[in-house]
Parts: C-alpha cells; sequence; structure tokens
C-alpha cells in the first residue's frame, strides 16, 4: 500500500479524504485538533516539526488540507491567516520537494472577485480580501516551486455533517432544527457546491493517473445560495412548511462584514477535458450528505 500524510486534517474535508483514501492508503492524518482516534498532533506552521514527522512516516503523497476558512476571523487577524494559509503551504512545498514526492494543495474559488458569472481553470484569480489572498499566495507558491503538485480549488464545501461542518448546509439545519419557521437568504451570491466525498475521489483518480497540474474541483451546476437553501428544504420533506425569504447580502452585513465574491461558480473543465471527472451534480451530492449524515438530526427539535 501507498503511504500519504495527510496534515490539517481535522476538518470536514479531512474526514473526507479518510473515508475515500483509508481503505487503499496506508495513511498518517494530523492536525493541531486532535478530535478523531485517526489523528495525532501537529501544528504543521512549526517547520521543524512538520518536516520531521512527514519524514519519518517517510509517504508517498504529502496532502496539505488545513487553512483558517472563517473570513472574518481572517480579516482581524492576518498575521495569523498568513502564517497559516501561505507560510506553511511553503513549508509543504518544502516537505514534498526534499522527499521528491507530490504535494496536494486545496485552494478556493474565493480567489476570483466575482465580476464574471463563472471561471474556469485558466481565468485569472483577483482575490478580494485576506482570506482570499492568503490562499492565492498560497497556490501561487506551490504551482511555481513544488516539483510534483495537484492544485485542487473547492467551492461552498459540504461535508463532515454536524460534528465538523460550519459552513453554509450545516448553519441551515441548525436554524430548522432550532425551530425557525422562515429562513432569510441571500439572492446576490453564486457558487458551486463542493462535497468532500466526491473531492476526495476526484483527487484519488488524478494520482493514480497522476495528471498533475491545477484543477477545478467542484460539482456540477451552476447555483445559488437561494436555491441551495430551496432545493435542502425540498429533500428533507418536512411536515411543516418554511417559509424562505430573499435578502441582500446587506440584510447580514455586521456578521459577515468580509467581502465576498457576488459569484463563485467554478467549472471543473480541466477534469472534463481528461475524463476523470469524479464530481456529481450538486444537487445529487446534496440529498446523499444529508441522507448519509443528517438522518435522526431534526428529530425531537
Amino acid at each position: 500500500m501507498k503511504k500519504i500524510y495527510i496534515a490539517g486534517s481535522g476538518g470536514m474535508l479531512g474526514e473526507g479524504f479518510y473515508k475515500i483514501f483509508n481503505n487503499e492508503y496506508k495513511l498518517k492524518c494530523s492536525d493541531k485538533d486532535v478530535n478523531e482516534d485517526w489523528l495525532t498532533f501537529l501544528d504543521f506552521r512549526d517547520f521543524n516539526a512538520y518536516r520531521k514527522d512527514v519524514l519519518d512516516f517517510n509517504p508517498d503523497y504529502l496532502f496539505h488540507l488545513g487553512a483558517y476558512t472563517d473570513l472574518e476571523y481572517c480579516e482581524e487577524h492576518s498575521d495569523d491567516t498568513y502564517m497559516t494559509n501561505t507560510l506553511a503551504v511553503e513549508n509543504a512545498v518544502r516537505i514534498a520537494n526534499e522527499l521528491n514526492i507530490p504535494l496536494l494543495y486545496i485552494s478556493t474559488a474565493g480567489i476570483f472577485d466575482g465580476k464574471k458569472d463563472f471561471y474556469d481553470d485558466w481565468d485569472m484569480p483577483n482575490p478580494l480580501g485576506v482570506y482570499a489572498r492568503s490562499k492565492y499566495m498560497g497556490e501561487r507558491y506551490v504551482c511555481e516551486n513544488a516539483n510534483r503538485y495537484l492544485v485542487c480549488r473547492a467551492g461552498w464545501m459540504m461535508g463532515s455533517g454536524p460534528k465538523k461542518d460550519k459552513k453554509f448546509v450545516q448553519k441551515l439545519m441548525m436554524q430548522i432544527k432550532d425551530g425557525k419557521q422562515e429562513l432569510f437568504i441571500v439572492n446576490d451570491k453564486d457558487g458551486t457546491p463542493t462535497y468532500t466525498h466526491d473531492f476526495a475521489n476526484s483527487v484519488k483518480e488524478l494520482i493514480q493517473k497522476e495528471y498533475w497540474g491545477l484543477y477545478n474541483m467542484v460539482c456540477g451546476g451552476q447555483t445559488s445560495r437561494f436555491e441551495v437553501a430551496k432545493t435542502l428544504v425540498k429533500y428533507l420533506q418536512l411536515p411543516y412548511d418554511i417559509k424562505i425569504t430573499p435578502v441582500s447580502s446587506d440584510y447580514f452585513k455586521e456578521e459577515y462584514y468580509a467581502q465576498r465574491p457576488a459569484s463563485e461558480r467554478l467549472v471543473a473543465k480541466k477534469l472534463d477535458l481528461r475524463k476523470v471527472n469524479k464530481m456529481r451534480d450538486w444537487k445529487i451530492s446534496l440529498k446523499e450528505y444529508l441522507d448519509s449524515y443528517y438522518q435522526g438530526f431534526l428529530d425531537n427539535k
């Protein structure tokens, strides 16, 4: 079995990678938050500790997953953000190059400014805030310095269920669980959901075929926050009605004040052209996600 070191794997994406890769590869998974029995402690911002842990395992691949993704936190803690989202990526590149193994880095649709309706793999990023800049500079460093690499850009991530999902789907589910009869959903933000299991399956396909490079990696179909919310409520088949009210982003400007692009819609063009796209339509993936992780979640709410 080939070996993979997965750094920063304590979150929702790490859970997805563990489930998809664990049966076919020997894994060592680390994070500064040890919240699973398959995790060991590592703060990958510490280069010497990171290097020692990876070299001791001597993997065939290095996956660097972790990052701060809360845009408001990033705006208020820019030094911590660049240490975590950018400089730590430089650590990963040095280690992967020393071992002469491929590196996986996770980028984001948020690196674009949202002025276009959608973005393919070759569109030029124009990051708007600290989070986007930190991720884009990580992406650039990998592409310019790693010997072999995959840079995979995710969209609106969903995965791991109530335990680790801190994103849009979980926030909607929590509001419903809390008894909200009306959901206020922005109608001016477009994007592409990204199911962690599909994402990990597409990465597996790429490393097995050794198709290195930069890829948009999102579920099929273009959508909006508003449409995702309507579809989620429909799939839940609740015995009562929930009103979904469209609002502009200004409605949440005090809570979500960091600048966000109007469109984060990605097209996985390179995956399609190389016939290795394992990303299903977002509605199919959303339905599977809800069925797999949220059974009984709303019981006795």
